[in-house]
């Protein structure tokens, strides 16, 4: 059994998806999703534990060794991203079930959870697989799924807002397929490690600088890197709360690992180089990113809203970490992703239960939570000191091996912009707690606490961002050794 985990970590909530629409009722569809995912993460364990101590592991279907067959490879990097995206899957779901049965019609829940499933999967497949052809099957299954999450929201403007995330995603995903395609054309494979090896010998020709072109546009859409990230905020915005929480900590975290695998591993990290200076684009953009999302998070209204705009805020950090080039660098991103999962997963799993006991995420609808919600407050304000960076968090380690990262480059504006970036997160998590602490509840409110079923996945995501803030061994030996394996220094 153990020689199947890399395929049984996507066909189990491949064939477990049709299998929610038998059951038929949605409490039995939450029970078997959530246990389903819960499997995911106990293989994505075992898959990491495997990786580490012995090394990549290759799985061949149907015995077809690569590259005529289509090969899952899971490596430290994939692996990460697996434990990542299976364990966050698992806590939203455990604690998002009365959220969903509130946001979402009773008649469409069991479909929603069939939908979960089907982008649980495909999140999984693009990480596992080591087909660039799987990479955009997968792509599709996970995005069409998300299409379908999004528009479930109980506000009209879900429907909108899933329908702009439908033709931005529909375009990158052409991007990303037209790159395939050419790579296709101009080494006749379509495995990673073999495209790895074909494509130096023909790296000088426009067709092979065209496809890197379309790929990393295409991803950069999917991932929401300013200036292409206008469909974010409406999506994380007006979709079903538990939605919100599942994809700002998983979705564009697969997305910035597909830019890692091609960067680093398809075309290589010098591809590209002396033609134009793509590392250089990759820091200012983050840095525009992180400024302008920070400072229109400030004017939001909507804390749901302004915190789906500091995403965008912080997928910026992460390309800055890629654009340094180096092993620190690379390391940083990768902190960041994992630590990213974390703080994001609290805070939207903060904002589900406010919207479950009060139906708005509106800030002057905040007025006095912490004396009505006081745990739930506290989340937040340990998920918002964890996304400022305040020392004995995951953002704080994160964000100081960004500066260190760029600080060993000798590029001190940029480490000192970094800083003030992070500072303008303050502001906008100052205004909630400002509200929720500072100021009196209306006389006639009569909300309280949430349920234990949402505070304790709630509660382990804060200790999570506290644990991993004070004991970072596992995240930092694990980014390290994939960054220098990445770069060709490790194994």
């Amino acid at each position: 059994m153990l020689s199947h985990l890399p395929i049984l970590q996507v066909i189990l909530p491949l064939l477990a998806a049709p299998s929610c629409l038998i059951l038929g009722r949605p409490a039995l569809a939450w029970g078997f999703s959530f246990a389903t995912s819960a499997a995911a993460m106990l293989i994505s364990m075992l898959l990491l534990q495997q990786v580490w101590l012995e090394g990549p592991i290759s799985y061949f279907l149907g015995g077809w060794e690569a590259p005529w067959g289509i090969e899952y490879r899971i490596d430290l990097l994939n692996a990460f991203l697996l434990l990542i995206v299976s364990s966050l899957s698992t806590v939203v779901l455990a604690g998002t079930r009365q959220s969903v049965a509130a946001e979402v019609e009773p008649n469409k829940q069991t479909l929603f959870y069939v939908s979960w499933l089907l982008c649980l999967a495909g999140l999984l497949g693009i990480l596992a697989t080591g087909d660039a052809f799987n990479v955009f099957v997968f792509l599709e299954v996970s995005s069409l799924s998300t299409y379908t999450l999004i528009s479930l929201g109980r506000d009209r403007k879900a429907l909108w807002a899933s329908y702009q995330y439908l033709i931005v995603g529909t375009i990158g995903a052409t991007f990303i397929l037209i790159g395939i395609g050419l790579m296709y054309m101009m080494t006749g494979t379509l495995n990673m490690q073999d495209l790895a090896q074909r494509l130096p010998v023909v790296a000088d020709t426009r067709t092979v600088f065209a496809a890197y072109a379309f790929v990393i546009v295409g991803v950069c859409l999917k991932l929401a890197l300013f200036p292409l990230h206008l469909w974010l905020p409406n999506a994380y915005a007006y979709a079903p709360s538990a939605v919100t929480a599942f994809l700002a900590a998983t979705a564009t975290k697969v997305a910035v690992y597909l830019l890692i695998r091609f960067s680093f591993t398809v075309f290589g990290a010098d591809f590209g180089a002396m033609d134009i200076p793509l590392h250089q684009l990759f820091i200012a953009l983050g840095l525009i990113a992180v400024f302008s999302a920070s400072l229109v998070a400030i004017l939001q209204i909507d804390i749901k809203r302004a915190i789906a705009y500091s995403s965008v805020a912080q997928i910026g950090y992460m390309i800055i970490g890629l654009g340094l080039g180096s092993a620190a660098g690379l390391q940083a991103t990768l902190l960041h992703l994992f630590n990213h999962a974390l703080m994001k997963g609290a805070l939207f799993m903060s904002l589900a239960a406010v919207a479950l006991r009060m139906g708005s995420t509106r800030l002057d609808d905040l007025a006095g939570l912490s004396q009505r919600m006081p745990l739930t407050a506290m989340a937040f304000v340990l998920g918002g000191l964890s996304l400022i960076g305040v020392p004995l968090t995951v953002g704080f380690i994160s964000k100081w091996y960004l500066v260190i990262a760029t600080l060993e480059m000798g590029m001190w504006p940029v480490a000192a912009l970094i800083l003030v970036g992070s500072l303008l997160a303050v502001m906008y998590i100052w205004r909630v707690v400002e509200v929720m602490y500072f100021r009196d509840p209306p006389a006639s409110s009569q909300v309280s606490e949430a349920p234990v079923s949402v505070l304790l996945p709630l509660l382990l995501l804060v200790v999570a961002n506290i644990y991993f803030g004070i004991d970072t061994a596992l995240p930092v030996s694990v980014t390290a050794d994939a960054a220098q394996a990445l770069l060709g220094w490790g194994k």
